[in-house]
């Protein structure tokens, strides 16, 4: 009967060691779940942020153009600096110009408004100036492409 004893009490550590490891398992999983949880949501928030920049940034391109336009006619210095301030804070949120002048036409970044006498497949003009934030566009640039009538 001695030798069931100690068996039995063998019997009971083992069974709590293993209970024990199933315990700190479960709590290591938590954990991982939880920084994962804690590392999406931070990407969400980014994300969010991010489109919520976008949406605004869009908003405020129109203004942008009617005050260049302004600056392009009344040539008034003051607004000019103003215009500047503007494309400044622009560049801060890593919005940027999109260069399209005499280019080949590329419909990834450009908006073709109408084709015209002029080098085929070749910007002719740009109506509306387009705009990317990073490696997104935030509009596309309207243009004229030429049909090749020259």
């Amino acid at each position: 009967m001695d030798n069931d004893k100690p068996q039995s009490e063998n019997e009971k550590i083992k069974h709590l060691e293993g209970r024990i490891q199933e315990l700190e398992n479960n709590w290591k999983r938590a954990v991982a779940d939880y920084r994962n949880l804690e590392r999406r949501t931070a990407e969400e928030q980014v994300a969010f942020a991010s489109f919520a920049n976008q949406i605004l940034l869009r908003e405020l391109l129109p203004v942008l153009d009617a005050l260049e336009s302004a600056v392009d006619h009344l040539k008034d210095e003051g607004l000019g600096l103003a215009v500047t301030k503007f494309k400044n804070i622009l560049g801060d949120f890593n919005v940027r110009e999109i260069d399209v002048a005499e280019k080949i036409f590329d419909a990834t970044i450009m908006e073709a408004i109408e084709t015209v006498d002029g080098e085929e497949n070749k910007v002719v003009a740009v109506t509306e100036k387009g705009y990317m934030i990073g490696d997104r566009i935030l509009r596309p640039a309207r243009v004229k492409v030429g049909k090749g009538g020259i």
